[in-house]
């Protein structure tokens, strides 16, 4: 959904939940189905291509499952539960000091490389 230019300018813009937190509670919501991308899209009202971004990166995560062209909440709900923990005070950590600096962070962060780019 577009946003007028002044909105986007002040930072004063919508604070709706993320696509990957909206495709988790719709599944979790219908835990004895499996859907496919197509239709969690149209179930949240998101871009499909956004969605099979999301599924994708929440697969990776473990937190979703995916035979064929289907998708499913993971069976291990203690591992959406902690990741919903984690989430959740993080966003509380990011209202409390502005968030993460970027350049702070890599200052001072580790240079393992990311899961994604590691040798297997």
């Amino acid at each position: 959904m577009p946003v007028r230019i002044e909105a986007f300018e002040a930072d004063d813009l919508p604070n709706n939940p993320s696509v990957p937190e909206q495709v988790l509670t719709y599944l979790y919501s219908h835990q004895d189905h499996a859907f496919t991308r197509s239709e969690i899209a149209t179930g949240i009202d998101e871009d499909p291509n956004t969605v099979g971004t999301a599924l994708s990166r929440l697969k990776e995560r473990e937190l979703v499952r995916h035979r064929g062209e289907y998708w499913a909440i993971t069976d291990d709900l203690d591992r959406v539960k902690d990741a919903y923990r984690l989430h959740d005070v993080t966003e509380r950590l990011n209202e409390d000091d502005d968030g993460i600096d970027p350049d702070e962070w890599d200052a001072v962060a580790p240079d393992e490389p990311h899961p994604s780019e590691r040798d297997e």
